[in-house]
């Protein structure tokens, strides 16, 4: 990911990151001093944001079109819809600031279009699972360059070119169907080969805001918005990051779709700044699949090295079992079923072995989250006091909840802080 300037993107009153060019990573963000666990190195603001919540519903969003908050954490007196739609907004203020900017007349125009015609949306959903959500990020850019000029070419500045292959028909068939319905009044350069810069910026520099653990359906968490991010677009990948990404969404008394980048541990001056794209528990292969088919590389962190190292060494075992295996078939003797348990032996001797290659065990004892099915990663709550001390507290950046930092790693949920606490 990669980025431009967005007036939205709050560094401080001296910036304690960098941007430089690295060799073979391209822009990326570097500490410009030494920094410590917990602290807030970058809170941005979204120059776009758009719902996945499915077009063919009959019943709008259950969240405000202006700043997403969830409906049900707002006082009804205070609901209002958008006069020329069913679309919802959680405050007067909320749908003044939407009918200048995000929900202007032309996105509201063409976001009913789509909604009032089954059979658009039923094309849509029919064509490719994530055509819908294309759609309306497509809406929501072009309804950029149309209120806000600057912040479109902060958004054709960003990082990527093209779609993979099996993403190659998008353009075309949104290109079209967006001018079928409204073309975009005043957008230059309107085509096909426009629409397809855009996707391409889309899938490697959006963001999901979750909904909050408190409304997962099932214990299942669902994105409510996507946003575009410009500086925290700069993050790069690793598989084993020094910070994360936090936001609070519904409890954020303002800017309820901020997010704030925190250190996971202290960094050194000069070091790269690198988040984690996905959870940190995926394995070596999910992870590189993930990587070259949602972002193009494939990656070569520390991690994956020493991974890697483990699948060849698994290849190996096995080649080697199968060639002991046809050895055994052929020598039937009264020892063979002490090769065999010799052979057991080799294997768990190498398993243990494993665990001394792999130097990073650390921290997923310290920084992951130990509630079940979380996956979450834990960073100290912001240093507090002149000083700067780090918080002995750690936040998980999924669930929310908090724990001292010297806890017993094994101990129960109950003993967890919370929020509430």
């Amino acid at each position: 990911m990669s980025s431009g300037g967005s007036r939205g993107s709050k560094l401080g009153e001296i910036d304690l990151v960098k941007t430089v060019q690295i060799e073979g990573r391209g822009r990326a963000l570097v500490s410009s001093q030494s920094l410590h666990g917990g602290q807030i190195i970058l809170t941005d603001s979204p120059i776009l944001l758009y719902s996945p919540y499915p077009l063919s519903s009959s019943s709008p969003p259950p969240y405000c079109s202006n700043c997403f908050r969830h409906l049900q954490t707002c006082s009804p007196s205070t609901l209002v819809s958008c006069p020329s739609c069913p679309f919802l907004f959680c405050s007067p203020d909320c749908l003044s600031h939407g009918l200048s900017s995000s929900h202007s007349p032309w996105a509201c125009s063409v976001l009913s279009l789509l909604r009032a015609s089954p059979s658009l949306s039923l094309s849509l959903s029919l064509s490719h699972s994530d055509r819908q959500v294309q759609a309306r990020f497509l809406v929501a850019a072009y309804n950029l360059a149309i209120v806000s000029p600057s912040h479109f070419q902060i958004l054709l500045s960003l990082q990527g070119s093209a779609l993979p292959s099996s993403d190659s028909d998008a353009p075309a068939f949104l290109h079209s169907l967006i001018s079928s319905l409204s073309p975009p009044p005043g957008v230059a350069g309107f085509s096909v080969e426009l629409t397809a810069a855009l996707l391409a910026k889309d899938k490697l520099n959006a963001f999901g805001l979750m909904e909050p653990p408190a409304l997962a359906l099932g214990g299942q968490r669902f994105v409510r918005a996507y946003g575009i991010y410009p500086r925290a677009s700069f993050f790069n990948h690793d598989c084993l990051p020094n910070a994360c990404r936090f936001d609070y969404v519904d409890t954020a008394s303002h800017r309820n779709t901020d997010i704030t980048i925190r250190l996971i541990h202290d960094v050194p001056e000069g070091r790269e700044i690198c988040l984690s794209y996905f959870p940190v528990n995926e394995t070596y292969a999910d992870r590189q699949k993930r990587l070259l088919e949602d972002y193009g590389f494939t990656c070569d962190c520390d991690r994956c090295r020493v991974e890697a190292n483990w699948k060849d060494e698994d290849d190996d075992a096995e080649q080697e079992q199968e060639q002991e295996q046809d050895d055994e078939a052929q020598v039937m003797d009264e020892d063979q079923d002490e090769q065999m348990i010799g052979s057991e032996n080799e294997n768990e001797i190498g398993d243990g072995g494993r665990e001394n290659d792999f130097p990073h065990a650390y921290f997923f004892l310290r920084y992951m989250c130990s509630k079940e099915n979380c996956w979450g990663t834990l960073a100290p709550l912001p240093p507090s006091g002149s000083d700067s001390s780090p918080s002995n507290i750690m936040e998980c950046n999924v669930c929310g909840n908090l724990k001292k930092a010297d806890e017993d790693f094994n101990s129960s949920d109950e003993d967890k802080l919370s929020m509430d606490d």
